[in-house]
């Protein structure tokens, strides 16, 4: 319990709230998207160089780039804040449905609809199996980091956020990749068992191991010791979120040339499910009596996406150049202003949400 407190205490001391890099994700991702088209363009050989370094469907420089992105995330989560569970049951509750019973289905329907049907014409047809796998895979794992970040501009409870988001990663390990597998198959896509088990493995069950052995390490020195790490860390996990997408978009740029508006358009299915999801989770808080500073974070993380681990496993299962791998970089590139976008609304409508009629 002393990591929940902790955390808890510094989330109500910090007065930055969301940091310069964060603020700025969406600037720095499109710099990335022009760097790796320009990289891709100007060393083609070297690309192709990295893009043969693997091993089990391993890319071994993206596959260390992801830990050095994931790991420092999941430091912040404290398994000892699931003994709060229990004062919360109400939020905790509606989080949990629309993190597992609606939004990956809503996400598997919107892009049925959008990528299958409404804009099949405009998109390659070769990759519409694969831009279908990458929306499911983003919607498919709740936000694990950032939403410390929004939960703190809506002045959240953090008890409830620390909660939230440690249950959450503890249903991952074991729900993920059935998940994943129940709707790639609904939607017709070859599911790789062998190949989607090694990325949870890879990319949630070892991080979440070792991020929690750290973490215990650097809490013995103290609170200070703990946070200044943390500050410290931080900047590599954005720093290595941009270099995987710089590779990314070194592969991808002759698509994206040819076809510029695929981002526009896969970015219309997000935008549709993070405002369902959203304004789903805030009513129905608001209907069931919860209070603001719970119903808050609970909507921002019902309408989120752990967008660092649908990159992973996109990047295993289908290749660095594949549909899905570009599907799940979209979700990078809008998950900042759309976030902010929420909270701005979350903020605002306070006195609403409390009025009692």
């Amino acid at each position: 319990m002393a990591g929940s407190q902790t955390t808890a205490k510094v989330a109500r001391r910090e007065p930055g709230g969301i940091g310069f890099f964060e603020r700025y994700l969406s600037v720095w991702v499109a710099l990335c998207i022009l760097a790796g088209i320009f990289l891709g363009k100007l060393l083609p050989s070297a690309v192709h160089a990295i893009s043969t370094l693997e091993v089990a469907h391993v890319n071994l420089p993206v596959g260390v780039l992801i830990w050095v992105m994931i790991i420092p995330m999941l430091l912040r989560i404290d398994f000892a804040s699931l003994g709060k569970v229990r004062s919360q049951v109400k939020g905790i509750g509606v989080t949990l449905v629309i993190n597992w019973a609606v939004k990956p289905f809503t996400m598997a329907f919107l892009a049925w609809v959008f990528v299958r049907h409404a804009f099949a014409s405009l998109l390659p047809a070769d990759q519409l199996d694969s831009y279908v796998a990458g929306l499911i895979l983003l919607a498919a794992a709740p936000c694990t980091a950032m939403v410390f970040v929004w939960s703190q501009l809506t002045k959240g409870d953090p008890y409830f956020t620390l909660s939230q988001v440690a249950l959450n990663d503890l249903i991952m390990v074991f729900a993920f990749a059935p998940l994943v597998g129940l709707l790639l198959g609904i939607s017709n896509i070859t599911v790789p068992w062998d190949t989607l088990l090694t990325s949870v493995v890879l990319y949630i069950v070892i991080p979440v191991i070792i991020a929690q052995v750290l973490r215990r390490i650097l809490l013995r020195k103290g609170e200070q010791h703990f946070q200044r790490a943390l500050a410290t860390i931080g900047p590599f996990s954005i720093s290595a979120l941009l270099l995987t997408l710089v590779l990314l978009f070194a592969f991808q740029g002759e698509q994206i040339i040819a076809q510029p508006l695929v981002i526009l358009l896969l970015a219309v299915p997000i935008l549709i499910q993070v405002v369902i999801n959203a304004s789903l989770a805030y009513l129905a808080n608001r209907q069931l009596g919860v209070a603001h500073d719970v119903a808050a974070p609970s909507c921002l993380i019902g309408a989120s996406n752990f967008f660092e681990l649908a990159v992973a496993t996109a990047i295993s299962l289908f290749g660095l150049k594949s549909g899905a791998a570009l599907a799940t970089v979209v979700g990078v590139l809008i998950e900042v202003p759309l976030m902010l976008a929420v909270v701005k609304v979350v903020n605002s409508s306070r006195r609403w949400y409390q009025r009692t009629s």
